[in-house]
């Protein structure tokens, strides 16, 4: 299963990465938003996480372009948890949202679940 992380701060996308490997996923690291949307332009994803707040584009917009590719399930990973930034999300037909600081097992659980409910769409 290959898995796009976007995600700014190099040593949170590091540790995230390892864990995501540690559990047998190919994972591809972006560390900003133009990047990011690089990765998505040329690769298929099984499963795409998201910062909100990254550098060039932001993940809000990062999102509104993955919509417009198809139905690739997305978590956003975030800081921001007011209840207009958790609707903004859902406008965007997010499939998750996890609050930053979290235990990268968590991350993985929920990865897990997304691609579980994923393969049986």
């Amino acid at each position: 299963m290959r898995v796009l992380l976007v995600e700014d701060e190099p040593e949170t996308a590091k540790l995230l990465a390892n864990g995501l490997s540690e559990a047998s996923y190919s994972v591809d690291v972006a560390l900003n938003g133009m990047d990011g949307r690089r990765f998505i332009e040329s690769g298929e994803y099984d499963l795409i996480i998201l910062d909100v707040m990254l550098p060039g584009l932001n993940g809000w917009q990062l999102q509104q372009q993955i919509r417009k590719l198809g139905e690739t399930p997305v978590l956003f990973l975030t800081t921001k948890d007011g209840i207009e930034d958790r609707l903004r999300g859902l406008e965007l037909h997010e499939d998750d949202y996890l609050l930053k600081p979290f235990a990268v097992s968590e991350l993985v659980a929920r990865v897990r679940k997304l691609l579980r409910r994923d393969r049986g769409r």
